[in-house]
């Protein structure tokens, strides 16, 4: 029964319950309290709970909370006058009904409107904290609720960006891999049917790891070997790889496919162009507590452009690696010892319990 009743209406009921606590203990304490005092003051504060509750569907008719703060302000203002002269009116009927009648009160006109002034201004001060409550629970209300909702919409946004940078990553990648296994089908029919294999485990691996934000570095190895069997039928001898992994990092959470990624483009910007070929050198180490893993591969930088205009498999990391690890993780791409281009993405060190 009692969870039935809501959080407004708790709210309301010990309000005004303590209300009637406060002015019995210092009417007992510093005046005289009578029988007929208790009574008004109930009656009063029951009726102040009404007056409160219709004021409050005032506020939602004529929708306060929604407009700007200025005019809420305004509106809380008048609606705080307007209902304090109402409770002073009740207030002295209930003193009438009653019979609470203190010495010091005269029954003449100009005594009247003393006491409604009275009444309203004591019943101001409680309008006044009423409101103030009001206004505040439902602004810190209407600012969490805004926080949330900027949250969820965040997530949202990061999630779709993360969705759309896996629906080009894939769809890449598979061309690049066909085209390979096309190359082999006339001049070794035997390869090839390797080559498809080795192509059905990568795009087994690339689904499981689509329904993840993050996989162990072990599982992009795996991948990274199947793509560059692939390639190194395609290369032959022009095509080296130097594999390099240090085995305490081989269950470090990194981005699905983002490993593969920097392969895949190391061979299509550094390896195709070589006349000779070159060598794919991967490393993975821990560096203090950062997790570093570098692609390297024979050629230069094209044009010496920059990492962001390297094309979309370089983008997508750096996108992927900013929505992931907020600012936390970061990626380069550099010429280096005179005829290497090296990719490094430096991640933190993730506890793996």
């Amino acid at each position: 029964m009692l969870n039935k009743i809501s959080k407004y209406w708790w709210c309301q009921i010990i309000g005004w319950a303590v209300n009637i606590g406060i002015s019995v203990f210092f009417v007992k304490t510093f005046g005289n309290l009578t029988q007929d005092y208790v009574k008004s003051l109930v009656l009063t504060c029951f009726a102040g709970l009404l007056i409160t509750h219709i004021m409050r569907l005032m506020i939602h008719q004529f929708r306060v909370l929604d407009k700007p703060i200025r005019s809420q302000i305004l509106y809380f203002v008048a609606l705080t006058f307007i209902f304090a002269v109402i409770l002073g009116c009740v207030s002295e009927v209930i003193d009438q009904f009653v019979g609470y009648n203190p010495p010091q009160r005269q029954h003449n006109f100009s005594s009247m409107a003393k006491r409604l002034f009275v009444s309203s201004f004591n019943a101001m001060w409680l309008m006044l904290m009423w409101n103030f409550i009001y206004f505040i629970y439902h602004y810190v209300e209407k600012s969490r609720k805004r926080e949330l909702d900027t949250f969820r919409l965040e997530a949202l946004v990061k999630s779709l960006e993360l969705k759309t940078i896996k629906s080009h990553i894939n769809p890449h990648f598979i061309f690049n891999a066909l085209n390979s296994i096309r190359a082999l089908v006339d001049e070794n029919p035997e390869r090839a049917r390797t080559a498809i294999t080795e192509l059905s485990n990568i795009l087994r691996s690339s689904m499981r790891a689509e329904k993840q934000e993050t996989v162990p570095l072990q599982q992009e190895i795996n991948i990274v070997k199947d793509y560059l069997a692939l390639e190194h039928m395609r290369f032959e001898e022009r095509l080296k790889i130097d594999i390099d992994i240090d085995p305490d990092t081989l269950q470090q959470p990194i981005p699905p496919m983002m490993l593969q990624t920097l392969v895949e483009n190391a061979i299509k910007h550094g390896i195709s162009k070589q006349i000779d070929g070159g060598t794919i050198r991967i490393s993975s180490k821990f560096d203090k507590d950062h997790h570093e893993l570098k692609v390297q591969n024979s050629g230069h930088l094209n044009g010496g452009l920059s990492a962001n205009t390297e094309g979309f498999g370089i983008k997508s990391t750096q996108d992927r690696l900013n929505l992931l690890y907020n600012g936390k993780a970061h990626f380069e791409i550099q010429d280096i010892n005179g005829n290497m281009v090296e990719s490094k993405i430096i991640m933190p060190v993730a506890t793996i319990l």
